[in-house]
């Protein structure tokens, strides 16, 4: 199990080794600001730039080696003969196909659990979940990086597998009809879990339905021993026959592993975890149901590695926030909390936000900053008149800056006695933010990525 000339050759009808300095552990890498030395440059050529032009950048950073195109030898010819010394150096017709080939055939070699994430909503938090169980339980586990979950960050995640590993965990997303197909053919993982079916992508996957059959395409290379793992609240998962034994989680009493009695706290949230016939009493510091469910699916992945009761307990209840995921952050010169929600949105994740927001006990001034939800396609507007009503179950909410073009729609039904502003970017965001802040004040910033309110969060916090 070596990246080298025989793997190479054997995967690739056509390729080029230029220069055969293979290292041992090959690890790869995308993009030259976060190249680390070892690591192996693949030039993509992508819709915001070539990865050919920083061809020497890669070098004089420490890569490698490098993986491009054969049609792109004059840049490759242009570099200093130096910085060449004692790198790898592959040519290919199309790097792309070559990197997902390489990454498909590399993990044909492993037997052991390959388990994949996917969901509309929840993907990055089950995995660091699962992660936090996995180091408290020790051993030698790949769980993929961040929030790498389209073709390529899957495929450079898959070529970091290893013989010695016990397993690995990989996060899996789509944003278009026939993607899931792709995806589950280059990772045939042994099991997959799906964290919830929402309102999410619509333009590219079409409706609620639609978006459930694509996700299930997650289990369509599996074997007769794979196991996939469902979401048992939502009929739209549940309802369905499967040729495969499933898992279910939620907080129905016809889930395997169940959330029972939940209790909401402005800090926390208590209930007690069922793992089929077994109670536990669990605390998570988080009051955002949804990390209820995030731990629930990883529970169910971790009971499935073996990993022992006491040791899931010890994890999900130790586990940390995810960057942008609800995560609280001290505003600059102690003027209260901002609450970084603002990695994406879509109906389900907006309505779960702002109800934790509710669930916050505090004197201080609630303040939201909420822009719009994208890629909903026909029906935004419709989604968006429902935020505005929606915000009658936050009745402790009374300042909202709304931001971009479609929360227009918001505007529009927000309740008596909620101040509402608009602005169309995050930039003006941040001016009418500065002008509401008080002494004490607790903010919730959410958004679809698109809107950027990430620059707004980086802005009003210490960094």
């Amino acid at each position: 199990m070596h990246f080298d000339e025989q793997f190479l050759r054997g995967t690739l009808s056509e390729v080029t080794v230029v220069q055969d300095f293979f290292v041992k552990d090959a690890t790869f890498c995308i993009d030259t600001r976060k190249l680390q030395p070892g690591e192996i440059f693949v030039a993509l050529k992508g819709a915001q730039g070539d990865g050919h032009q920083f061809l020497e950048q890669a070098l004089k950073k420490g890569a490698s080696g490098l993986l491009l195109s054969s049609q792109k030898k004059d840049i490759f010819n242009t570099i200093d003969k130096k910085l060449l010394d004692g790198k790898l150096v592959v040519m290919v017709p199309d790097v792309l196909q070559a990197f997902v080939k390489l990454a498909s055939a590399w993990r044909s070699q492993f037997t052991y659990p390959v388990i994949a994430i996917t969901g509309s909503v929840g993907k990055t938090s089950t995995k660091q979940v699962i992660a936090t169980i996995l180091s408290h339980h020790g051993g030698n586990f790949l769980v993929s990086k961040g929030n790498e979950n389209t073709c390529i960050g899957l495929a450079r995640n898959m070529l970091a597998m290893r013989e010695d590993h016990e397993a690995s965990v990989f996060e899996v997303g789509i944003n278009k009809r026939g993607e899931m197909d792709r995806l589950a053919k280059m990772l045939k993982p042994t099991t997959a879990l799906i964290t919830g079916i929402g309102h999410c992508h619509m333009e590219g996957l079409g409706s609620l339905q639609d978006i459930a059959l694509e996700k299930r395409d997650i289990f369509k290379y599996f074997s007769e021993d794979s196991i996939g793992i469902i979401n048992g609240d939502q009929t739209i998962l549940s309802g369905v026959g499967y040729t495969h034994p499933v898992i279910k989680f939620g907080s129905k009493t016809t889930n395997q592993v169940q959330a029972r009695k939940i209790r909401v706290n402005d800090t926390y949230i208590d209930f007690v975890l069922k793992i089929y016939k077994k109670k536990y009493a669990v605390r998570l510091q988080k009051p955002h149901e949804g990390a209820v469910f995030n731990a629930l699916g990883a529970v169910v992945i971790a009971h499935y590695l073996s990993i022992p009761d006491e040791i899931i307990i010890k994890g999900i209840e130790s586990n940390e926030s995810v960057e942008s995921r609800f995560e609280q952050k001290q505003l600059k010169d102690g003027k209260g909390l901002i609450i970084d929600d603002c990695y994406n949105a879509n109906p389900e994740s907006m309505k779960a936000a702002l109800l934790a927001f509710e669930k916050i006990n505090t004197s201080a001034q609630k303040i939201a900053v909420l822009g719009d939800m994208l890629e909903l396609g026909v029906n935004s507007p419709f989604w968006h008149r429902q935020l505005g009503r929606f915000l009658r179950k936050v009745p402790s909410l009374k300042k909202v800056i709304l931001v971009g073009d479609l929360v227009e729609w918001t505007q529009k039904t927000i309740p008596l006695g909620v101040k509402a502003e608009i602005v169309p970017t995050w930039e003006d965001a941040i001016t009418k933010l500065q002008n509401k802040l008080e002494q004490d004040n607790v903010v919730l910033v959410k958004a679809s990525r698109g809107i950027k309110l990430d620059k707004l969060v980086k802005h009003f916090v210490n960094q």
